[in-house]
């Protein structure tokens, strides 16, 4: 199968935390002069840091504004591409692509915050820029993603923009987190919070249901790189995150890698040419099932049609939704396991479920939805939400009540977040005992019997990690 993007094989990485010299090279630029703006009405927008796409959105006057880029966009590619004659960003780096593809960056997003080295020990982008060959750090490549965010921004309201809440999903660990903070601390961002994708989701959903009396939503996000899943109580605008879960490698991308290995393989049964080495041939191939894949969406039948894909031979398929559906089969039969996992940990069952709300560009694959509502016993699916924009909404709301730059819309919302990490501590026995679970609602536990003559407190990634192994933070006993 070939890889998602240019980074699967060649972008590697390490912790910005272990890496001074990418900050040292990249300092983020100096913030406008405080008078420029006051101090509670500086404008603060909301991000979404997608994988394939990025979206920013601003809310003012009680409602929400999504900011388009230079193309008229909303939807924002998530790529950067390095050229002799300098960089482009979003339409215009995915557009060159295939005539630049060795110096065109994708989904960074997937490998922000992870240990990660190439075959050859590297630990950076490696990319030919200005007649010279350059280094980049992931968290560098997303500054540059969300730099641009920022500019958009800034063309928009024709002021400085210095502060936004950055997405992330539900299952990011602490160090994908901190990439992520960091990431917008080089784009010269203060970053108000760090926040879930599924609760910017379910801060969205609140506005538009703002007094139904308590309510178990359960909020499914699929976008380009991943999954996420969270199930919410909301009740008169507190938003409170009872579970969530997560797979990191099942989106958009994984479906046209099932496409693209078809087709690679139709033709070299056909034509007995492997296309597999040649990075031109494949982007151009990828463009073109990425785009049937979305017209399957909407329609039985779809055309793949790219020509001179490979020493001069053309490629004409058509392919139908069912063949699609057979051929990515063993990606839809994941779609359950984490809303499965979530219920679980939630202590709740599908029909304590009262509503189940689809965002992210994945869930316009049919499949996807019909999967959900067979599981969840024919319930139909709450689609109010714009699926593109749902995330960045919810952030921008988020955004604006943090610098109480409030409506009258949004005063009343609260979100209760779950931590990204077990918190909990070492007792004198020298065991871990866990206040506060990973991914679960936030609220430490109570055990008399804790002998706490000497505590350190620990941030672990699960129940059962070596205390040894964790970032740590010694407590004097009194």
């Amino acid at each position: 199968m070939p890889p998602a993007s240019p980074l699967a094989t060649n972008l590697p990485h390490k912790q910005p935390l272990n890496c001074p010299k990418a900050f040292a090279r990249k300092q983020p630029p100096s913030p406008p002069p405080k008078t420029a703006i006051p101090a509670l009405r500086r404008p603060a927008v909301g991000i979404d840091l997608g994988t394939t796409k990025s979206c920013v959105g601003l809310f003012r006057d009680g409602k929400v504004e999504i900011i388009s880029n230079k193309q008229g966009l909303r939807a924002t590619p998530s790529c950067v591409a390095f050229t002799e004659m300098g960089r482009l960003m979003d339409e215009e780096a995915k557009n060159q692509a295939a005539l630049n593809y060795p110096n065109t960056v994708f989904s960074a997003k997937r490998l922000l915050g992870r240990a990660y080295e190439d075959a050859a020990g590297n630990s950076q982008v490696q990319v030919s820029y200005k007649g010279a060959e350059k280094s980049f750090f992931p968290e560098e490549i997303s500054a540059m993603i969300l730099g641009n965010l920022k500019e958009m921004a800034e063309d928009y309201l024709g002021q400085p923009v210095t502060h936004a809440i950055i997405t992330v999903p539900a299952y990011f660990n602490d160090s994908q987190r901190q990439a992520t903070r960091d990431a917008g601390v080089i784009a010269g961002i203060n970053v108000l919070r760090i926040l879930n994708e599924t609760t910017a989701a379910a801060l969205a959903y609140s506005l538009h249901h703002p007094d139904n009396g308590e309510r178990n939503v359960l909020i499914f996000d699929m976008g380009g790189g991943a999954v996420s899943v969270s199930v919410f109580s909301i009740d008169r605008g507190v938003v409170e995150v009872k579970a969530t879960a997560g797979d990191s490698h099942l989106g958009g991308d994984d479906f046209d890698n099932c496409l693209v290995s078809f087709f690679m393989g139709e033709f070299l049964k056909k034509h007995r040419e492997n296309i597999s080495h040649d990075r031109r041939a494949v982007w151009r191939l990828r463009t073109a099932c990425e785009a049937a894949k979305q017209t399957l969406s909407s329609s039985k039948k779809a055309t793949i049609s790219v020509d001179c894909l490979y020493k001069g031979i053309n490629l004409q398929a058509d392919i139908t939704r069912a063949q699609f559906e057979h051929l990515c089969a063993n990606l839809f039969q994941r779609v359950l396991k984490p809303v499965e996992r979530v219920l679980q940990d939630a202590k709740l069952s599908q029909t304590q479920t009262d509503d189940v709300v689809v965002v992210g560009a994945s869930t316009r694959i049919p499949r996807i939805r019909e999967i959900l509502q067979d599981f969840f016993g024919g319930q139909p699916l709450n689609q109010l939400l714009n699926v593109d924009e749902a995330v960045a909404s919810g952030a921008a709301v988020q955004a604006a009540i943090l610098m109480e730059n409030r409506s009258e819309v949004a005063r009343n919302l609260l979100a209760l977040d779950v931590a990204s990490v077990l918190i909990g501590i070492e007792t004198a026995t020298g065991k871990m005992h866990g206040l506060v679970k990973r991914f679960l609602g936030a609220v430490p536990s109570k055990d008399p019997s804790l002998d706490a003559g000497g505590l350190c407190l620990y941030l672990a990634g699960r129940l059962g990690s070596d205390p040894s192994n964790s970032p740590s933070c010694p407590v004097s006993p009194a």
